[in-house]
């Protein structure tokens, strides 16, 4: 079963990933690149996964962590989890 790529705004702070980010910063346009990128390998990723089971977290929402770790060159997954939830904390 595939999992379903929607954000949880307010679970665990009241102020949005939306208010976090400036608006005029990259991140937003390369966001919308990758957006539009990952909806044309949504039949892909459709054909990948079981009709029945669990849902996993959904892999957009990998592919943009990995991209993140990527460009501001985390060295691992922790340690990107680690400066996300610092950076969060520290606004």
């Amino acid at each position: 079963m595939r999992g379903k790529d929607e954000q949880q705004l307010d679970v665990f702070s009241y102020v949005s990933p939306e208010q976090r980010v400036p608006q005029d910063h990259p991140l937003r346009s390369l966001r919308s690149m990758t957006d539009e990128a990952l909806r044309d390998l949504q039949p892909r990723f459709n054909k990948l996964y079981a009709k029945t089971g669990r849902p996993p977290i959904a892999p957009e929402k990998l592919l943009r962590a990995l991209l993140l770790q990527a460009l501001y060159s985390v060295r691992s997954q922790r340690m990107l989890m680690e400066q996300l939830d610092c950076s969060s904390a520290c606004k």
